[in-house]
C-alpha cells in the first residue's frame, strides 16, 4: 500500500500496519501536504507548519514503537485556541494573537506519545458559534458539500479530518462545537465528561463548561486519543481526577436501556429529509442493542439549553476576553461582538439567578437517567446553508444547538456519530449522551452504531471499519464480579457498580448447581443465590463484571446481610467471585430458580 492510498484515510491502525511494514512518517508527512495542495482550502489553517518542521519532528522519532509511543507517527491538527509553544495562538481574532512558550497540557501528552503536529485551525472567533463561519480569516468549506456549512466553532478541526489529511484534530466543546461540525462534515465528535481533559493551555469561552474534545474518523481513533490526553492536572483547577478516566472498550450489557426522543421531542424544523435519517439512524440501533427502546420527554434538556446564551452564561464569554471587548472590541467579528456585548445586560443577581434556575432544571433532567443509560438523539434538526447565514447569522447557529447545548451545563458526555445519510446525499448523525464517567460505554456502543450504518469515513471513500471486539476478561488489576439480581445491567443497583468504573464483561449463565430464591424485603427486591450439589440446580443467568481492586472493596462493605460474596461456578469453567446467600435469609424466601434468571422473574411480576 502507497502512502497516498494510505492518506485517503489515515486510521491509527492502517498507519501502524504501514509502519510495521516498514513505511516511513516521512513518506505519510510528505502525502498529507500533497494532499493539503489538491484540497486547495485556505480556511482549514490558521497556522500550517512548514513541512520541513514537520519532517524533522517525524524523524526524531526514532524507531516505530507503538507499545510505549501509542501514537507514534499519527499526524493530527489542533484547534487555534489551544496552546503549542512556538506558534501563534488566536482564536480567529488576529489583533488578539500572541505566541506561548508553553504547550497546552493535553497537546503535549499528545506529542510525548508519538503525535506528530501539522498545524492550527480555524474556528468560529473565540469559540464562539455552531457555524464555521465567524471568522476573519477565509471560512473552511464543509467537506462533503461546499454550499453548507462547516459547522463550528471547531470548523477547521473537523474539515481536516474529514478530508483525511489527518487522522485526528483536537477542538473544543461548550455548547456543541467539538459534535455539531463533526455531523455536518461525517467524522466522529468526542465531547468528553467535564474535567477528564486538563483545559490548561486553552483560551477559554465558558471556564466552567468548556472542555477539550476529539475528532476523528472512526470512535476507536477518538476514543485512543481520548486515552491519551484524559489525566489528571493538578495545575489545571477544573480537573477532576474521577471525571471519566477511559476504561478499555467495554462489551455492551444485555440490559443497557436506550432513550430516544419523543414524538414531541423531535425537532427537525420539518425538514423530512433529516427525519428519514433518523429513522434510519433508530433502526440501525436496533441491530447493535437488542434491548427495548425507550422514548423520553426532552422538554427539561430543552429548558436547560434555553440557559445557554438568553442566560447569564453569556457573561461567561464577556470575562473570557474582558480586557478584549472594554478595550479594543473592533477587534471582533461583528456577530461576536454582538453576541458576547450582550452580557452587559445581565447583573450578578441574574448569574445567581441563572445558577438556581439550572439547579431546578437538573432535578427534572435527572430523572432522564434513571429509566435509561443513554441518550441517542439527532446531532442537528438540519444542516444549513451558507447562503442561510448571510439572511440570519443567528437563528440557523441557534437551531444547530437544539440537541447539543445542554449537556455541558448538565456535565453529561457525549459522542456525536455518524449515520446513514439523507436522501440528497448530505451526511446526517446522532448523538449519544450519558452521564459523566461513561465515556467508554458511548465508545462501544457508538462503535457499533457507526459500523452498522455502512457508511465511508469522512469524504473519503474508505468504509468505516468492522469495530473491534472488546476482551470479556478482566484486566490484570481488576477483579471480576458475578451479579444475579438487583446490581444487573439496567436494574436499580447497577449504578453501585457503573459508579466506581465497573465495566461489563459477559453474560453467561452458572454451572447447573444452584438455585435462585426471591427473598423478603425491600425495595429494592434481591434475590439469594444458593449452591447446591452438583447437577442438582438450574442454570441461572448472570452477569460478570469487572471492577478494580478499590472499587471490589468499597462495594462489598456494603453488602448487606443475609448476602455476602463467595465463588460462583460458571458455564464456561471460570469460577469468579459472586454473591451468596446465608440459609437463614432463605426463611420465607420464594424459590424462583424455574425462571432462569431473576430479570424474567421481574418480567413476570410486569416490571
Amino acid at each position: 500500500m502507497s502512502a497516498a492510498e494510505l492518506t485517503t484515510f489515515p486510521t491509527i491502525a492502517t498507519l501502524h500496519t504501514a509502519y510495521a511494514a516498514g513505511a516511513s512518517p516521512a513518506e505519510i508527512i510528505a502525502a498529507t501536504y500533497r494532499r493539503l495542495e489538491a484540497v486547495a482550502d485556505p480556511g482549514i489553517f490558521i497556522t500550517l507548519r512548514p513541512e520541513h518542521d514537520v519532517l524533522a519532528d517525524a524523524a526524531a522519532l526514532g524507531p516505530f514503537d507503538p507499545d510505549t509511543k501509542p501514537l507514534w507517527g499519527i499526524p493530527f491538527a489542533v484547534k487555534d485556541n489551544i496552546d503549542v509553544a512556538g506558534l501563534p495562538t488566536t482564536a480567529a481574532c488576529p489583533g488578539f494573537a500572541s505566541t506561548p512558550s508553553e504547550t497546552a497540557f493535553a497537546v503535549q501528552r499528545l506529542l510525548d506519545a508519538g503525535a506528530v503536529l501539522i498545524g492550527k485551525t480555524n474556528l468560529d472567533q473565540f469559540a464562539t458559534g455552531l457555524v464555521g463561519v465567524r471568522t476573519p480569516y477565509p471560512v473552511p468549506r464543509n467537506a462533503i458539500d461546499p454550499r453548507y456549512v462547516p459547522g463550528g466553532s471547531s470548523s477547521g478541526s473537523a474539515v481536516v479530518v474529514a478530508h483525511g489529511l489527518v487522522t485526528f484534530a483536537l477542538g473544543t466543546d461548550t455548547a456543541g462545537s467539538g459534535r455539531v461540525p463533526a455531523a455536518l462534515n461525517n467524522i466522529v465528535g468526542l465531547k468528553p465528561s467535564l474535567g477528564s481533559v486538563s483545559s490548561r493551555g486553552m483560551v477559554p469561552a465558558c471556564r466552567t463548561l468548556d472542555t477539550i474534545s476529539v475528532f476523528a474518523g472512526t470512535v476507536a481513533d477518538a476514543h485512543a486519543v481520548y486515552g491519551v490526553i484524559a489525566a489528571f492536572d493538578r495545575e489545571d483547577p477544573w480537573s477532576r481526577p474521577h471525571a471519566g478516566a477511559p476504561a478499555r472498550l467495554n462489551a455492551l450489557s444485555p440490559g443497557l436501556r436506550i432513550g430516544l426522543p419523543n414524538p414531541a421531542s423531535r425537532k427537525f424544523a420539518d425538514d423530512l429529509e433529516s427525519e428519514h435519517a433518523f429513522d434510519l439512524a433508530v433502526a440501525d440501533l436496533a441491530t447493535v442493542v437488542p434491548g427495548p427502546v425507550r422514548a423520553v420527554d426532552l422538554t427539561p434538556l430543552f429548558d436547560v439549553a434555553s440557559l445557554l446564551y438568553s442566560g447569564p452564561w453569556v457573561a461567561e464569554r464577556y470575562q473570557a476576553i474582558r480586557h478584549v471587548i472594554e478595550t479594543t472590541p473592533e477587534l471582533l467579528h461583528p456577530v461576536t461582538r454582538k453576541i458576547i456585548g450582550s452580557a452587559s445586560a445581565f447583573s450578578a443577581a441574574d448569574a445567581f439567578g441563572g445558577l438556581y434556575r439550572l439547579a431546578e432544571l437538573r432535578h427534572a433532567a435527572d430523572a432522564i437517567w434513571s429509566s435509561v443509560d443513554v441518550l441517542m438523539v439527532p446531532t442537528y434538526p438540519r444542516p444549513r446553508t451558507i447562503a442561510d447565514l448571510e439572511s440570519d447569522p443567528i437563528g440557523p447557529n441557534s437551531e444547530l444547538g437544539t440537541y447539543t447545548n445542554f449537556v455541558n451545563l448538565l456535565d453529561l458526555c457525549a459522542l456525536a456519530v455518524p449515520g446513514r445519510f439523507r436522501d440528497d446525499g448530505f451526511p446526517s448523525g446522532v448523538t449519544l449522551i450519558a452521564p459523566a464517567g461513561h465515556d467508554d460505554l458511548l465508545a462501544v456502543l457508538g462503535g457499533r452504531l457507526h459500523a452498522a450504518s455502512d457508511v465511508t469515513l469522512g469524504a473519503s471513500s474508505t468504509k468505516v471499519p468492522a469495530p473491534v471486539e472488546a476482551s470479556s476478561t478482566a484486566a490484570a488489576n481488576e477483579i471480576e464480579l458475578v451479579v444475579v439480581g438487583a446490581h444487573l445491567s439496567g436494574m436499580p443497583l447497577n449504578h453501585e457498580l457503573t459508579s466506581r468504573g465497573a465495566r461489563f464483561l459477559r453474560a453467561i449463565p452458572t454451572a447447573p448447581d444452584y438455585k435462585l430464591f426471591a427473598l423478603q424485603g425491600g425495595p429494592p427486591f434481591r434475590p439469594g443465590l444458593l449452591r447446591v450439589a452438583p447437577g442438582e440446580g438450574t442454570p441461572i443467568a448472570t452477569e460478570v463484571w469487572a471492577i478494580s481492586a478499590e472499587g471490589f472493596g468499597s462495594f462489598v462493605a456494603g453488602i448487606p446481610a443475609p448476602l455476602g460474596i463467595g465463588t460462583t461456578r460458571l458455564a464456561d469453567g471460570t469460577a469468579p467471585k459472586g454473591f451468596i446467600v446465608e440459609a437463614e435469609g432463605l426463611k420465607a424466601a420464594t424459590d424462583i430458580s424455574s425462571f432462569g434468571g431473576w430479570r424474567a422473574y421481574i418480567r413476570s411480576r410486569g416490571g
